[in-house]
């Protein structure tokens, strides 16, 4: 056989993951305000600290502040037929809020990607970050 191979496939190299790939269970900032912009009701739970709720956080989206803490206590808040996003500052405790309400058989949540910090950089760039 003579001609060109795709060498990395040969090799059985995998390409790199691009940097905006988003996890089924995730939504992008950008994706939520899109939404958002489009009248589509979601339910938004912030499940930082009262304190971090005072420096920036997404009330004028209808968003309410769960502490993660409580969270396991306060499903009976949630309607579990709503469209959920669930965030923090980062990802991390909010993933962990996912898979409360994942267990607890909430069909349709996603977890904000890169938290209220990627939604300052990347949606509004006037909120204040921490």
């Amino acid at each position: 056989m003579k001609g060109l191979i795709d060498y990395d496939q040969f090799c059985g190299v995998a390409p790199a993951p691009a940097a905006d790939v988003v996890a089924e269970w995730e939504i992008t900032p950008g994706q939520l305000k899109d939404k958002l912009d489009r009248g589509e009701e979601i339910t938004i739970i912030d499940v930082r600290e009262p304190h971090e709720w005072q420096i920036a956080n997404l009330a004028s989206y209808g968003a309410r502040l769960i502490l993660l803490g409580q969270f396991s206590q306060r499903l009976n808040d949630i309607n579990p037929a709503d469209d959920i996003v669930v965030h923090c500052k980062v990802g991390g405790r909010s993933a962990q809020a996912y898979e409360v309400l994942q267990q607890a058989g909430y069909p349709r949540i996603k977890n904000l990607k890169g938290g209220i910090l990627a939604w300052a950089d990347q949606v509004d760039r006037s909120m204040q970050k921490y």
